[in-house]
């Protein structure tokens, strides 16, 4: 009696379907073999679907990086992210093969163009604190003048991004519905709301170019509620906030912009300074150190630790 011929998936989703089945199973080579044979068949079939390929490439990298592979990981991720720029998985995954191949530079490049896309992501916070102390202990206190350029992102960019993050969202909410559970799923910014929260933003830094801090503080408030995860925005009205001398407002919003990026040196300076208004010297001094850490020559910060250190004598 013949033996039974094993069918192999033919479609790019069955094969993609396989693959990940296999990496959730911690089978890696097996996961990448699929995700390989995805990908051939997808360029074969003279489809042009960059989104589906980045994915697969994204996928695979993944592979890649939970065997050691970093240099096949960090070349998946490029080609990834040339399809589509500013994907969250692959810009991590490559930061995390960078860093496993000593590239420090590049990785902190890589987490620091993270936190920009989502300043709410762990890994890129832990990430981008490992690497600023690797750089410190391997180029001295001037290590950020050797790095490559931080990419900018642009507006169209955040709102493809933001599109594509309410339609995940979507997605997830309506198999929930489907299965009949209940999805605990964050609100995300429609791009209509993100560019019209900008537009606000950019109004309320023009009335502080003006000086005008009380009419700026109602549009960063604006922007603000229709945008909460917009770091710039809570530093911005934190300024206007001490301008108007509410410095309990303005440690408020600087520990709402902490909340969002842990390390942002605006925002430790901002809330040093309502800290120091407020004649919590203490604090003052924490929030400066913690600022120092980051940027061991900051003029203005190192000019107001050594005020506050004069009124604590």
């Amino acid at each position: 009696m013949p033996a039974k011929r094993r069918c192999q998936p033919a479609s790019v989703p069955a094969l993609k379907q396989s693959g990940n089945e296999c990496f959730k199973n911690g089978q890696y080579g097996e996961a990448a073999s699929f995700y390989s044979q995805a990908v051939t068949l997808l360029q074969k079939s003279g489809k042009n679907s960059p989104e589906e390929l980045s994915v697969l490439l994204s996928n695979r990298a993944a592979c890649f990086l939970k065997e050691g592979n970093c240099t096949d990981c960090v070349k998946d991720c490029t080609v990834s992210l040339e399809l589509v720029p500013f994907g969250v998985k692959p810009l991590l995954r490559r930061a995390a093969a960078y860093e496993a191949l000593e590239r420090y530079r590049l990785a902190y490049v890589d987490y620091k163009t993270v936190l920009q896309l989502d300043c709410t992501i762990k890994a890129a916070h832990d990430g981008t604190n490992r690497m600023t102390q690797a750089l410190t202990e391997q180029d001295g206190p001037g290590w950020r003048e050797k790095l490559p350029p931080i990419p900018t992102i642009s507006l169209s960019d955040r709102e493809r991004l933001a599109e594509a993050g309410a339609k995940a969202q979507g997605d997830r909410i309506s198999t929930a519905q489907q299965n009949g559970t209940t999805a605990k799923v964050d609100r995300v910014p429609s791009a209509e709301a993100i560019k019209r929260a900008h537009a606000l933003k950019e109004e309320g830094n023009a009335f502080v170019k003006k000086g005008e801090h009380k009419a700026a503080v109602e549009k960063y408030t604006e922007s603000i509620e229709l945008n909460p995860k917009e770091v710039t925005t809570y530093t911005n009205r934190a300024l206007c906030h001490l301008s108007l001398k509410k410095y309990q407002e303005a440690k408020k919003d600087s520990a709402e912009a902490l909340k969002l990026d842990p390390g942002n040196v605006k925002a430790l300076y901002r809330r040093a300074q309502a800290h120091k208004e407020l004649k919590d010297y203490k604090a003052c001094v924490a929030d400066l150190n913690a600022l120092l850490k980051t940027e061991p020559k900051n003029v203005t910060a190192l000019k107001l630790l050594h005020d506050v250190r004069k009124i604590q004598k």
